[in-house]
């Protein structure tokens, strides 16, 4: 059975990240490589609420502020020629990328 290599993306904006797994999807079919995925994740979301008025006067209006996180999880086979082109992949600032070799 051949090694395979788990990449997990990350991050707030999910166009940048389905950019990235477009690239990487271009390099498995350029190095005939099987892969499968990209499987999306389900998004974490992080509230945070907070109080408009700073003294505690007036009426109760709160503040909900928001940020997303977007996964997505690719398999590819972990071809020598393949995997170093995905390490020369251009990422873009605020997606997280990690690569995992696996048996």
């Amino acid at each position: 059975m051949p090694a395979k290599a788990r990449i997990s993306l990350s991050g707030t904006d999910p166009h940048r990240i389905d950019r990235v797994c477009r690239q990487i999807k271009t390099i498995s079919e350029r190095t005939g490589v099987a892969m499968w995925g990209p499987i999306p994740l389900p998004t974490k979301r992080l509230v945070v609420p907070c109080r408009k008025s700073p003294d505690g006067e007036g009426s109760e209006t709160w503040d909900r502020w928001e940020m997303r996180i977007h996964k997505r999880l690719i398999d590819i086979d972990a071809d020598e020629r393949a995997l170093r082109q995905l390490m020369r992949i251009e990422v873009p600032d605020g997606v997280n990328i990690e690569i995992v070799l696996r048996s």
